[in-house]
């Protein structure tokens, strides 16, 4: 699939000798919701923050819509729109002329009609009078979304779109960025809600210290990094794991009452059976199970911890 935005060799060190970005190569496909993920101060923000022309890289390329980002930044630029996560816009201006000002910054013309789809798509149409000082906070972040969108772009960047949003809100919001990938508009975006990156995202970056330690196709990852856990519920408490049964990923959870068993969910042979032998074979009977699958949230975990 063609890539809408191409980084090859970023690095990105300030004055003050931190390296925030070191030696980043990334291609985001056009038309996919694309979630960068990472810790704070992982270089999230560094990375958005160049690719949208607001800070230079110290080296390497970034294209968008095959522009290049510093040589050619305001045909680069015209093909981004960006949701910064600080709502800032003129209090005292109406919903309708801050929205129409974002379009002509960037040199469009006027065109009402655009302008009208916008709102409406956001919900947005009925406040199109009201001033942003009288709206409410999910409602000014819907006003920064449509201002990001006035000038008809290719790529929309959402930093932390839903932080602050109540749950209803947030959840049409997550259907309106469905829409907009459904027009053919590239979605990246960072979210502390990982589940909302794991139900959104077509694929998931991650970054650490600076460093893309992995791109993944959503649905490979959570098959490849995935944990599947299996609890026994047990008729008799244990006091602890009988030693014939250490060769087993096997723990012990609620005071003894639960016997949990980890297998990989990439192995051909998951090993239930046999665990079942065994422990019938010890007289370890359970009154019912469950299973469970690794959360993105644990594989991101479990990937940003481990030495890179």
């Amino acid at each position: 699939m063609q890539s809408i935005i191409s980084i090859k060799n970023l690095t990105k060190t300030y004055k003050s000798g931190l390296h925030a970005l070191k030696d980043v190569n990334l291609e985001i496909r056009r038309g996919e919701i694309f979630a960068l993920l990472g810790p704070n101060g992982a270089g999230k923000t560094t990375l958005i923050s160049i690719i949208c022309g607001i800070l230079t890289p110290s080296a390497g390329t970034v294209l968008a819509g095959g522009h290049d980002v510093v040589a050619d930044y305001r045909a680069a630029r015209s093909k981004i729109g960006l949701v910064p996560q600080e709502i800032s816009t003129d209090a005292f201006e109406t919903v309708w002329a801050t929205v129409n000002f974002s379009r002509g910054i960037f040199g469009k013309p006027p065109n009402k009609a655009h302008i009208e789809q916008v709102l409406r798509t956001l919900s947005l149409w009925d406040k199109r009078n009201a001033t942003i000082r009288t709206l409410s906070g999910g409602m000014k972040r819907r006003v920064m979304i449509a201002k990001a969108l006035s000038h008809e772009p290719q790529i929309l960047f959402l930093d932390e779109p839903t932080a602050g949003v109540d749950v209803a809100l947030r959840r049409d919001m997550w259907e309106m960025v469905r829409r907009l990938r459904d027009s053919g508009v590239t979605i990246i975006l960072t979210t502390h809600y990982i589940e909302e990156a794991e139900d959104m995202a077509d694929r998931i970056g991650v970054i650490s210290g600076g460093t893309i330690i992995l791109v993944e196709d959503k649905v490979a990852l959570m098959a490849k990094l995935g944990k599947k856990q299996l609890h026994l519920h047990l008729q008799r408490p244990l006091r602890d794991i009988p030693t014939a049964l250490a060769r087993y990923p096997l723990t012990l959870a609620d005071e003894g009452n639960e016997l949990i068993y980890t297998f990989d969910t990439q192995n051909k042979e998951t090993g239930i059976a046999e665990l079942m032998r065994a422990l019938s074979d010890h007289a370890i009977d359970f009154k019912d199970l469950r299973s469970s699958e690794s959360s993105l949230e644990e594989i991101f975990v479990s990937l940003v911890e481990r030495p890179h």
